[in-house]
């Protein structure tokens, strides 16, 4: 038929049934690509090809037949005033021509398909990255028409979308989809909407590899020094310092990937930190070792002094003079000994805050004592059992909450 005949008449201006009946627009959808999802700006870049079907009755002509019309006569028809929801930049493809079709059927059933790029907001909940899953939406809504006016449906449910079970994307893939139909309720009326939910998990393969395996054989590197002696200053301390160092600059290189989400706590950055708390122990551990054994060499008891008289010659004087002074170190150091030991407070004589300071007193020389390392050599070796018992149990705790919760 000639189109000028059958648009004789025909206002573009004013849809299909105008004052009557709303216009049923059935809509399908194929994602053709995902090219980007963006964790610090929260988005997703998709090209998608959107079709749209609607009868217009102006537009009946005889036959059984459908005709494809040049796409620039879409300026002379009504089209539904789609627009993408939560999109921060889309633009139609114009390459060679603007990539738009029109198929107009007997009956007057219109076909309408675009090809779209768009970049999509989507809400990410960061705190399990990188064992997250990500659900993101691409909404459809009518801009200017209320559901009196256009009513959106999809035109095979969940059938309707295709392509994104086939899409192979970097670092995520494609759980499940589906198709729901809703409504936007706004200021100026009830607008329909079609959605797409779309689930993303995200390959964690990538990240172990990157950075678990790298800061656990940092932890284990630091637990080296626990098998040399406290007397190799430098050795045991070029270990805990390095490691230390190299913690701290695969920390900065995680968080660097995702400046923009500092806000987050996420896995990662619990599991590098349960990771930097062992290095930095293990390097304090051996701080705390040095020190108690350098403390016991210089206190050690009266027996343990060498005489001094077995330097000297052996006279009636320097052997008078040695006891005297050997008598004058058994009483200060009894006296000390004495002072430390627990205090009777049970003394009648003895006045209510004054009991009430002796048995603090008692309670803070017993609570020294448990904390007293009697022999330096021993914090290595339960460090030996205990740093990797405590590391293997904080790793079946962490991978369980993350990955079953």
């Amino acid at each position: 038929p000639g189109f000028q005949n059958l648009t004789m008449g025909y206002n573009k201006y004013l849809r299909p049934y105008f004052g009557g009946e709303p216009v049923q627009i059935a809509m399908s959808l194929d994602i053709a690509s995902i090219s980007s999802i963006s964790e610090s700006d929260m988005d997703y870049t998709a090209t998608i090809y959107l079709r749209q079907r609607w009868t217009d009755p102006r537009l009946v002509f005889h036959g059984n037949k459908s005709f494809t019309l040049d796409a620039r006569l879409v300026e002379l028809l009504w089209v539904p005033d789609t627009y993408i929801v939560e999109s921060k930049r889309s633009f139609l493809h114009d390459v060679t021509v603007g990539n738009r079709l029109i198929r107009l059927f007997s009956n007057g059933t219109i076909l309408y398909a675009l090809r779209i790029t768009t970049t999509v907001a989507c809400n990410m909940d960061l705190s399990k990255y990188p064992m997250d899953t990500q659900t993101c939406r691409l909404q459809l809504e009518s801009w200017g028409y209320d559901e009196n006016d256009v009513t959106f449906t999809w035109l095979r449910g969940n059938d309707s979308v295709h392509g994104i079970e086939k899409l192979r994307l970097s670092q995520y893939a494609v759980e499940r989809y589906y198709t729901l139909v809703s409504k936007s309720q706004q200021e100026t009326g009830s607008y329909p909407r079609l959605i797409l939910q779309f689930e993303l998990r995200r390959n964690v393969l990538y990240f172990i590899l990157e950075t678990y395996v790298p800061s656990t054989l940092l932890v284990m590197l630091s637990w080296v020094s626990f098998w040399i002696t406290l007397d190799s200053v430098p050795a045991r301390t070029c270990i805990g310092v390095t490691t230390v160092l190299s913690m701290t600059t695969l920390m900065i290189g995680s968080r660097s990937s995702l400046s923009k989400t500092n806000c987050f706590i996420k896995a990662i950055d619990v599991y590098l930190g349960i990771c930097f708390s062992f290095i930095f122990g293990a390097l304090v551990e051996y701080a705390v070792a040095h020190y108690s054994s350098s403390q016991n060499c210089t206190a050690k008891t009266p027996q343990e002094v060498k005489p001094f008289y077995l330097n000297k010659p052996v006279s009636i004087a320097n052997i008078l003079n040695s006891s005297l002074s050997s008598y004058k170190r058994k009483v200060s150091f009894s006296s000390i000994e004495i002072s430390s030991d627990n205090i009777n407070c049970s003394d009648l004589t003895m006045k209510t805050r004054e009991k009430i300071k002796c048995v603090l007193r008692n309670k803070i020389h017993r609570l020294i004592g448990y904390f007293t390392i009697q022999n330096p050599s021993n914090v290595d070796h339960y460090s030996k059992l205990l740093f990797p018992l405590f590391f293997m149990l904080v790793n079946v705790f962490y991978w369980a909450y993350y990955l079953y919760f």
